[in-house]
């Protein structure tokens, strides 16, 4: 008899009775929505006042291009962000959030606090070694 991988393990798990119980599991939505390398630093990016593309990306120039575009689409979709059309000559798009969006703001004092405990600690920043 052959032991499974973890991957298998997995796989195997997901696709079992359980599955769609775990598509209500609370933790898994909010991942599904707000996880991500990128969707938080967005969020944040936004939580005091709406933000044209070009300072997003001024903000988080590590981002790429697509990736920005990727992820403010999803979150749009995901009603987080809401993406408003100015009818000017050039066209001026504004990206805020959304009543949900702001429904994370609290959240972002807690996550601060958390991160700022971890930096004092361990003086590692979570960028992984710079080898």
């Amino acid at each position: 008899m052959s032991k499974l991988t973890k991957q298998q393990m997995a796989e195997a798990y997901w696709t079992s009775a359980d599955a769609e119980r775990n598509l209500t599991c609370p933790v898994r939505t909010t991942l599904n929505v707000l996880g991500g390398k990128w969707k938080l630093l967005i969020i944040s990016c936004l939580i005091h006042e709406p933000r044209r593309y070009g300072e997003l990306r001024r903000l988080m120039p590590e981002i790429t291009e697509k990736m920005l575009i990727q992820e403010l689409r999803e979150l749009e979709n995901d009603g987080i962000v809401a993406r408003t059309v100015h009818q000017t000559v050039p066209p001026r798009v504004d990206y805020s959030l959304t009543e949900q969006g702001q429904r994370v703001q609290p959240l972002f004092g807690e996550w601060v606090g958390w991160g700022k405990q971890y930096l004092a600690r361990t003086g590692d920043c979570g960028m992984g070694s710079p080898d």
